[in-house]
């Protein structure tokens, strides 16, 4: 029984993996590795961490991307990190950015860059910011499904414009270091005011995906031919709303919190 057990959860989690979009899965796959490769102490930490002095005085490059790639070690909190991007990411690239596979790792790079150049002033400086990628995806989903509704520890319901100030609330009540939760806002509002906010004020989207990219994602067949032409389009002209997409149970998109931490 428990031999069938097991071949049935491997089944249902096989056809659950392969069913995420190609850049969440990727990303989450490689955190997870990174941190199982470590604690079976296969490298050190040191090796991969983004350490300013090296890269440009020993031009150590791989760190600026390396320390993308490490959520911490295995506790409540790594969890938590990973669920994020089983949610928020499989939510946005299966839903604002289906058919935008290029925009969405367009997405990605460019809160990377943003958050190394965050990085270079000194009071935020950070040996690994995947936990502050990981919070700008929060928060793009939160602006992007504003109106869902969340559930905290099943107690405090509220819409999700407001979760990443929730989160980072939560923060200071469990004494996690805050700076960050606030880089990947930081970040992640830099990226919708200038793709979102700023073209419906008339202005003109300044960061559009790179043909560069658009080539790769299509070389690496992870798009629909046709991702090169799906506008980004956004159906409201009210600056700071949003888009409005209804999540619920039979859309398969319900969220709770309270998952999170009674797992």
């Amino acid at each position: 029984c428990s031999n069938i057990n097991a071949i049935t959860f491997y089944l249902l989690f096989s056809r659950f993996y392969k069913s995420l979009p190609p850049i969440t899965k990727a990303y989450g796959t490689i955190c997870l590795m990174t941190t199982v490769a470590s604690h079976l102490g296969l490298y050190r930490l040191e090796n991969i961490a983004l350490i300013h002095e090296l890269v440009f005085s020993e031009f150590q490059v791989w760190r600026l991307l390396t320390n993308f790639f490490f959520l911490g070690n295995f506790s409540m909190n790594f969890g938590i990190r990973l669920l994020m991007i089983a949610r928020y990411g499989v939510q946005l690239e299966q839903g604002p950015f289906q058919r935008r596979t290029a925009d969405f790792l367009w997405m990605m790079i460019f809160g990377a860059i943003s958050l190394l150049a965050l990085s270079i002033v000194p009071i935020l400086r950070g040996a690994f910011l995947g936990i502050s990628l990981v919070f700008m995806l929060l928060y793009i989903w939160s602006r992007e499904f504003p109106n869902a509704q969340v559930n905290i520890y099943g107690l405090v319901a509220l819409k999700a414009f407001y979760l990443p100030w929730a989160m980072l609330a939560l923060d200071v009540i469990f004494g996690s270091p805050l700076v960050p939760d606030l880089m990947g806002i930081i970040a992640g509002h830099l990226y919708y005011f200038l793709t979102v906010l700023h073209p419906l004020a008339g202005g003109r989207n300044v960061i559009s995906t790179p043909r560069l990219v658009h080539k790769l994602v299509a070389r690496a067949r992870l798009e629909y031919p046709t991702n090169a032409r799906v506008p980004q389009e956004r159906t409201t002209g009210v600056a700071f709303t949003g888009r409005s997409y209804r999540l619920n149970s039979s859309t398969g998109r319900g969220f709770s919190l309270r998952r999170f931490w009674s797992s």
